[in-house]
Parts: C-alpha cells; sequence; structure tokens
C-alpha cells in the first residue's frame, strides 16, 4: 500500500526498526501519548520527549508529512475514527475472560491492519511466482521457522514441490541447491536477522525468486526480495510485537494456499483428496 495511504500509526510501526533511539522515543511518545501529540505544540512535544524541535520536525517529514501540523491533523483524524483500544493493556484486575477478550481483540486488529497495508499487486505477484515455480521452499528462523512449517503443512496440499527444513545449517544447505525457476517464501519479523539475510545472498547467487514476509518495510529484507509482503502488529502487554504478528503471517501463508488451491483447479482438487486419504487411513 503506498505510504500516502497508510494512518499516522501504521507509518510508525511499518519502519519502527530503522529509527535511530531518539526516533523511537518520539514514536512511543505518539504511540503512548497520541492525545498529547494532537493538542501539543512542537516545542511541548519536544520539551517531554527531551528532544530538539528539528528532530521532531524531521521525524514528521520522514514517515512522509510535509510537517509536524500535517502529522496532527492526520493523527487526529484517526483517533475520532478507532474504536476504544480495550486490548492495549492488561491489569492485574482482569479475570481469565477479560484477558481472553483483550487478546483475541488484538488479534482481530493485527489482521484488519495487515489487510490495510498489504499490497495486493504484490500479493497477485506472490501467487503467480508460486505457480509458475519448479520448487517452493519456505525459509525461518527461531519463531519464524514455525511459521514456514505450517506454511509447509498448507502447501503441500497443493501437489506443488514445496518443502522446507527446522535445521539452521540445513536451511543454508538447501538454499545452495535451488536454481533458478525456484521459488523461495523468506519469514522474519524484523527482517534484518543475519542467517536469513545471508540465506537470501545465496538464494539471489542461484537467481531464485524471492518472497519476503516481514513487518517492517524499511527493513534489509523487503528492500532486497523480489516480492515483499509486510503484515503489522503492535506489542502488546505479555506479548511482543513478534508473537502478535505471527497470527498475521499464519493468515497470510493461508490465503497464499487458498489462491493456489482455487487456480490449480482440479490439479489442487486432486491433489488434495490424495492428502485426505492418505490422513483418513491413519486413522482408528
Amino acid at each position: 500500500m503506498p505510504i500516502e495511504n497508510q494512518t499516522c500509526k501504521m507509518r510508525i510501526r511499518s519502519i519502527y526498526g530503522t529509527f535511530s533511539t531518539k526516533e523511537k522515543r518520539l514514536a512511543d511518545y505518539i504511540l503512548n501519548y497520541p492525545e498529547k501529540m494532537i493538542h501539543g505544540t512542537i516545542s511541548q512535544i519536544a520539551a517531554e520527549t527531551e528532544l530538539a524541535e528539528s528532530t521532531v520536525f524531521r521525524f514528521c517529514k520522514r514517515i512522509g508529512y510535509k510537517g509536524f501540523q500535517a502529522m496532527k491533523i492526520a493523527l487526529a483524524s484517526e483517533q475520532t475514527e478507532e474504536f476504544p483500544d480495550i486490548h492495549e493493556h492488561i491489569s492485574a484486575e482482569d479475570d481469565e475472560k477479560a484477558v481472553l477478550k483483550k487478546v483475541f481483540q488484538s488479534n482481530i486488529k493485527t489482521l484488519e491492519d495487515t489487510l490495510t497495508v498489504l499490497d495486493e499487486t504484490a500479493f497477485k505477484k506472490a501467487v503467480s511466482a508460486l505457480l509458475d515455480s519448479d520448487r517452493i521452499e519456505l525459509f525461518g528462523f527461531g519463531g519464524s521457522n514455525v511459521i514456514a512449517l505450517d506454511g509447509y503443512h498448507k502447501f503441500v496440499r497443493t501437489g506443488l514441490p514445496v518443502s522446507t527444513q527446522i535445521d539452521a545449517h540445513m536451511q543454508m544447505m538447501s538454499a545452495s541447491q535451488l536454481t533458478a525457476g525456484a521459488t523461495a517464501i523468506l519469514i522474519s519479523h524484523t527482517g534484518q536477522s543475519k542467517d536469513i539475510l545471508e540465506l537470501l545472498e545465496t538464494l539471489q547467487h542461484n537467481q531464485v525468486t524471492t518472497i519476503g514476509v516481514t513487518s517492517f518495510t524499511q527493513s534489509p529484507l523487503s528492500r532486497k526480495v523480489d516480492i515483499p509482503l509486510y503484515t503489522l502488529s503492535e506489542e502488546t502487554d505479555y506479548r511482543s510485537e513478534a508473537l502478535a504478528s505471527r497470527i498475521a503471517q499464519l493468515s497470510l501463508l493461508d490465503a497464499l494456499y487458498v489462491n493456489l488451491m482455487m487456480q490449480l483447479e482440479e490439479k489442487g482438487t486432486h491433489s488434495l483428496k490424495k492428502v485426505r486419504e492418505a490422513i483418513q487411513n491413519r486413522r482408528i
């Protein structure tokens, strides 16, 4: 999605990982105290965040606004449209049902925000690349490997050649054997881990088509892959942003799978039937 169509908070969250320490201080202030931003002057905000007025102004420009006043207007319009953020804070007084509701609300917002920022053109390119591939492989390290495994669990039903590896060394070895005609899906919340970027270099050297799934639009991964796909989430009490983003990553891979099955038509249906029959035979 073009930056002009993103809300102020979305712009901040999508490139938060690229901010300097001072920029993160201001970003946190805006996200946590939007009302103070809306009603304050640039001098007041600079004083409260212990930053120079020029730093505040440059930050506004960096996230795509002409200046401080333009950002305030955008932020104010967002506040009037938003529903109460009941998911943001979990207190010691909350019972189990309240916590359950807030976690679900957080996940719902993550999905809604991701759907808003997702580039439809890039998504269509990803579907086409996967359909045209002679091999698909999913990569991810740490928590992202869980997402890659779930993606494999979905895509294997399509009948397309697909694989993934758990061990980091095995992932690098597998990447080294892929060739032009293959498509790799690289999953990384930050998009800046050393492992995933080294793996990307290997894939690019082999002329493999690369799809990146990350939460940061300005990350090294999103800038270097052929097709970047973004998820959006925010950190909440007891859950890091990386944990919250997983529900969006899982849903994104699910959407790719459903699109593949629809376009594969009879071939996909036949493959799915074979998988179901094999699983059925394992049941008592």
